[in-house]
This record gives structure tokens, sequence and C-alpha cells, in this order.
């Protein structure tokens, strides 16, 4: 499957007092994405918060949104165990998935040689579509020695960089592999410059806002005025722990994501306040319906 353009990295609704994932909500969450326009979806990645949640459950949402959605659905299956990585891909492939993001094995500090070794482990127990997936900034970096090393061994379908280095993004196109940004700021000079998309944590609550600058790039316009509303957005959701302030946002939106993750400082949740108001009226300067 020819996965390209805006592939939201879905938020992760959870139940209240609960670990579980609230599969309504998620489904809920799905339709309102796929409704504004968007071409692929990406559960429980770093803005789906995966590592909250038990195999069990992360397999269950990728069961009931392949049957939900009708966009074509990307499962990321990091676990810091490779079995548990294995095991993961494999019921998300198994319930129809498009394909999985797998992610440098995290918290404890690994080798480059030592994550190489464990995505050709896992590529070659899955054995179907097989993205990489860096995040420098929550876990072990993967290398762009390392990356471009397995991308040249024909066992992964591409990659999804999160690392936010332009000068990554065009060796990586260099391969000729799909480079999907997970920088949204980059966006869209990735898209002028050949790359596959954005798997982006904005468009988990303005996806209106990701398809019109892919819209844009593909129509040859400006997208100056677009990629100062991404970045006006990050600027303020950055300022609490992510992604708070994506799950508040979706709460204005009218999609109750659950609670955070750890309960929030009275300085911060002050914060939130004044940044539910200050989305609010982001909304209507940008003409887009809450």
């Amino acid at each position: 499957m020819n996965l390209t353009g805006v592939l939201p990295a879905a938020l992760t609704p959870r139940r209240a007092d609960s670990a579980e994932i609230d599969l309504g909500r998620a489904l809920e969450l799905i339709d309102f994405l796929v409704d504004r326009g968007v071409d692929g979806i990406t559960l429980l990645g770093s803005t789906g918060e995966f590592m909250h949640f038990t195999p069990g459950d992360r397999s269950r949402l990728a069961t009931v949104a392949v049957k939900r959605s009708r966009v074509p659905i990307l499962v990321n299956a990091s676990h810091s165990t490779l079995e548990g990585a294995v095991r993961m891909a494999r019921e998300a492939v198994d319930a129809g998935a498009a394909g999985v993001l797998i992610m440098a094995p995290y918290y404890y500090r690994y080798s480059q040689e030592s994550i190489g070794a464990f995505m050709l482990a896992f590529a070659k127990r899955v054995k179907d579509p097989v993205y990489l997936y860096n995040i420098p900034q929550f876990t072990n970096d993967l290398a762009i020695e390392t990356t471009l090393d397995l991308l040249s061994t024909g066992a992964f379908a591409g990659i999804k960089d999160s690392g936010g280095r332009w000068e990554n993004f065009v060796k990586l196109k260099a391969t000729g592999l799909p480079v999907f940004t997970g920088a949204d700021t980059l966006y869209s000079r990735c898209a002028r410059a050949g790359g596959a998309g954005a798997i982006s944590g904005v468009a988990s609550v303005l996806p209106e806002l990701m398809v019109a600058i892919g819209r844009a790039v593909r129509d040859g316009a400006d997208t100056a005025a677009l990629d100062a509303k991404v970045a006006a957005f990050l600027d303020r959701t950055t300022k609490f722990a992510f992604p708070v302030g994506i799950r508040e946002a979706l709460r204005v939106r009218g999609i109750d994501a659950g609670p955070h993750a750890s309960p929030l400082g009275a300085g911060e949740s002050k914060c939130l306040d004044g940044f539910r108001g200050w989305f609010r009226e982001f909304l209507q300067d940008s003409g887009v319906r809450a």
C-alpha cells in the first residue's frame, strides 16, 4: 500500500481512574479525523502514549480501529523487548493494519550496533510493512548512519523521522524510500522536496490545518500563514509535558480523551486555563469549527 499524505499521530483516550484505553472515545476520535480528510491514522505512537498501556489493550485498540476506519491504519509496535515488539506487530498486521512502526528499544541506553541488531531481528520476524521510527527526544537516537544502513537492507518500507534535522531528511530521501516527517513545522518543506507526508501530532487535534498544508503544497500555493499557525500551536503546547496540550485542545474541540497520565501542579493547571482560552480564539481565527 502506497501510504502518503497526512497521518495523524492519534492521541489515545483513557478511561477515568483507570490505566485502560477508552475504546469508545478512541473510535470517536477516529471518526473525527477521517471526517476531516486525513490520509491515514497512526496509533499508539508517542502522542498516543503507548507506554502506558498493556499489550492486550494496545492490540484491542488496533483491532477495533482497523474495523472502524475508512483510511489505512499504521500501528506503533514498539516495546522495550524484542519479543514484545514482535507480538504487537504480528497482532496489528493480523488485525489488518497497513504496516507497523518500530523505534529503538527504550529506557536503557543501547549502542548503535545493538539498535541495528534489534531492528533487523524485528524485521526478519515480522516481514510485513515495517517503518523505522526515530524520535530521539524520547528514546535512543537512531543515528543517521545506522538508519541508512538499515534502509539499504531492503527489510524496511520507509521511516518516520521526528529528529527535525533537515540534512537528515535529505539523506533519507535519497534512499528512494518513503520518508514521513514527525516534525510538524517541517511538513511543508519536506512535502515540496518529495517527502511521503507527515505522521503528525498536530494533526491529532488540528487535522484540517495539516491537510490544508498538504493541499497547498500540491497546488503550488504559499504555506507561510499555515506554517505559522502550526508553529504557534506547538509553541503553546510545548510549555506543558507532552502531550498534555493536545489532550486539552481535543477537549475544547468536544472530544474528552480522559485524564492526563500524571497530575499537574497548581501553576500548570492555571496555565492550562489560559491555554484553553487561547485555543478557542485560535480556532475562531483559523475558521475551524470546534
